[in-house]
């Protein structure tokens, strides 16, 4: 069916429902030669999982298993196939409230569109599914190290707790975000950061934020004018990502506040090389990769569990009614969203490196 398959040259299809036997993908399009194991998945996998005081308890090893296209340690170039098993799965709370529509969630949706719905967690529009994308990110980073490119992500804000990462390199802000639950590179923020989730778990409530996605050292000319400019094709995948609701990418909404003269960014020459001083494109300009680092950010609403008392209707007797939902639920869901973006925006890269001719369709040429 449309809208499970993402990519036009390097394509993931997802599956699974987050209460189904699992959950996985399917790969295609993958060069032939790449090394790859199942410990390549595992690490990024690990960063997504649920667990601790700042996320879900559900405990889900996440532990995943290459079903096709890897022979000897290599990719083949033909579909790659992995699953995730789901292991703690408790339907109970959601069974009382089945025919409940759940505000903020996508079950009314579900149902007016398919006529029916998984009452199991969300099914198919839980967050579960993003396991899939950080399983097809894992193997689209993997490629872009062959090329010197890196994608990482970082908390930029969260409950209106906001961090400044001037001054620090790419490798400093990944190291220090790796460094805590929140992944905040700036530590005394992210300590703040930490007690307004917790403050909100409390409360039964639950807060945002934004996440920050960076690439490393981009080809120029990535992009394909008019239809699908990377910056459109950045977009559109970010906004898939569960309860993201805004993207801006560079200097973003703050253009609207600027002068031609301040947000044109000048050329320059850099070690020979044709490069800009500023970087208010976000290394994006007429939907073109110049060169510079990419910069999304990506807007991410409250988790819509919560336990506070929630009005909604009783589809089964088209009567109000009051909700309080139970459950294992992440107060924010930030943290964990910056492996499932950070993937999704290697697989736009990778896809369109393929698209330029950049990778081949076999390294072992």
């Amino acid at each position: 069916m449309i809208g499970n398959t993402f990519g036009y040259l390097f394509r993931v299809t997802t599956w699974g429902e987050s209460h189904g036997k699992a959950v996985g993908c399917v790969v295609d399009g993958c060069p032939a030669g790449l090394e790859l194991s199942e410990d390549d998945i595992q690490k990024e996998l690990d960063r997504r999982k649920p667990g601790g005081k700042l996320a879900s308890p559900r405990k889900e090893k996440d532990k995943v298993k290459i079903l096709s296209g890897v022979f000897e340690g290599k990719t083949l170039g033909t579909p790659i196939s992995m699953i995730v098993e789901n292991v703690d799965v408790n339907s109970k709370p959601y069974e009382e409230i089945k025919y409940l529509f759940r505000p903020g969630h996508a079950d009314f949706t579900y149902w007016a569109k398919f006529g029916i719905r998984d009452w199991r967690g969300g099914g198919r529009a839980s967050a579960r599914e993003t396991v899939g994308r950080v399983m097809a990110g894992a193997i689209a980073k993997k490629i872009l190290e062959r090329f010197g490119v890196k994608v990482f992500g970082y908390t930029k804000e969260i409950a209106g707790i906001s961090c400044d990462v001037s001054g620090m390199n790419a490798d400093e802000i990944m190291r220090k975000a790796e460094s805590n639950p929140v992944r905040c590179p700036d530590v005394e923020k992210a300590k703040l950061m930490e007690e307004a989730i917790l403050n909100a778990k409390k409360e039964g409530d639950s807060v945002g934020g934004i996440a920050e996605i960076i690439v490393k050292n981009p080809p120029a000319g990535l992009g394909e004018p008019v239809f699908l400019k990377l910056d459109a094709y950045l977009a559109f995948a970010v906004m898939s990502v569960p309860a993201v609701k805004g993207v801006e990418i560079g200097a973003g909404f703050r253009v609207a506040k600027m002068r031609g003269s301040e947000n044109n960014d000048p050329l320059v020459i850099r070690d020979g090389k044709i490069r800009f001083a500023s970087n208010n494109a976000g290394g994006i300009l007429g939907g073109i990769s110049n060169g510079e680092d990419i910069v999304i950010r990506a807007a991410i609403k409250p988790t819509p569990s919560i336990s506070k008392p929630q009005r909604t209707v009783n589809y089964k007797t088209m009567q109000e009614e009051t909700i309080v939902i139970k459950g294992r639920h992440d107060p924010c869901i930030v943290p964990r969203a910056i492996p499932v973006l950070e993937a999704m925006v290697a697989l736009v890269i990778v896809d369109c490196m393929i698209m330029q001719g950049l990778i081949p369709r076999s390294f072992y040429y």
